[in-house]
C-alpha cells in the first residue's frame, strides 16, 4: 500500500482535501471522528498501563505476606460463611522469628476455620507484624485481575465514545436537516412554478 492510498492519506483528504460537494457540517463530523479515534487509543494505553500497575500492586502485595499455619484452640463457628462472613474463633500461629502468637482468625483471613474441630490446623497468611492477613490472589488470579481493569476501562471508554459520537452525530443531522430546509424554501417555490 502506497502513502497515498494509506489510512492517513485518506483521513486527510477527507479532513482537508477540496471537495465542492463537502459541507463544513460533513469536515466537523470528520475531525470529531479523529479526535474519538485518538481518546479512543489513548483511554486503551491508558487501561494497558493500569493493568500492568494492577498485576504489579498484587505482585507486591502478596511478596510481603508469609504463609504458616494456624492451630484453632477452639472449634470453628458453625455458622455459614455465607450468613456471617466475618465469624471468628481462637488460634494461634508461629511468627516468622520462631514466637507464638495466639489471637482471632475470621472466615475471611481463614476459610477454612468454618466447622473445623478444635486442633485443627488451617493455612494463614501474615503481614509483616504477624497479623493474620486474607490470602493473595494466586498468579493466574492477578492476570485475570489485571485484564477484568483493562477490559473494564477500554469497555467504559468505548461506550463513553460511542455515546459522544451518538450526540455529535444528532446535532449534526439537525444542523444539516435545519440548513437543507432553508435551502429548500429559497429553492421550493422557483420549482413549483417550472411545473
Amino acid at each position: 500500500m502506497s502513502s497515498r492510498t494509506g489510512p492517513l492519506a485518506r483521513l486527510a483528504r477527507l479532513l482537508l482535501g477540496r471537495n465542492e460537494l463537502r459541507r463544513p457540517s460533513d469536515r466537523i463530523e470528520g475531525c470529531v471522528v479523529a479526535v474519538l479515534l485518538a481518546a479512543f487509543l489513548t483511554a486503551t494505553v491508558t487501561a494497558v498501563f493500569l493493568a500492568v500497575r494492577t498485576y504489579q500492586a498484587q505482585t507486591a502485595t502478596a511478596a510481603r505476606l508469609r504463609p504458616t499455619v494456624a492451630v484453632l484452640k477452639q472449634p470453628g463457628p458453625d455458622v455459614s460463611a455465607v450468613l456471617v462472613p466475618t465469624a471468628t474463633t481462637l488460634a494461634s500461629w508461629r511468627l516468622p522469628d520462631g514466637d507464638r502468637r495466639t489471637g482471632l482468625l475470621s472466615t475471611l483471613t481463614a476459610p477454612d476455620i468454618s466447622y473445623a474441630p478444635r486442633g485443627a490446623s488451617v493455612h494463614i497468611w501474615l503481614d509483616r507484624d504477624g497479623d493474620p492477613l486474607i490470602a493473595p490472589p494466586g498468579p493466574v488470579d492477578m492476570v485475570l485481575n489485571a485484564l477484568f481493569v483493562a477490559i473494564c476501562v477500554i469497555a467504559a471508554a468505548a461506550v463513553l465514545l460511542i455515546l459522544s459520537y451518538g450526540v455529535c452525530r444528532v446535532t449534526l443531522e439537525r444542523h444539516r436537516l435545519a440548513r437543507w430546509g432553508s435551502a429548500w424554501d429559497a429553492v421550493g417555490p422557483e420549482w413549483t412554478r417550472r411545473r
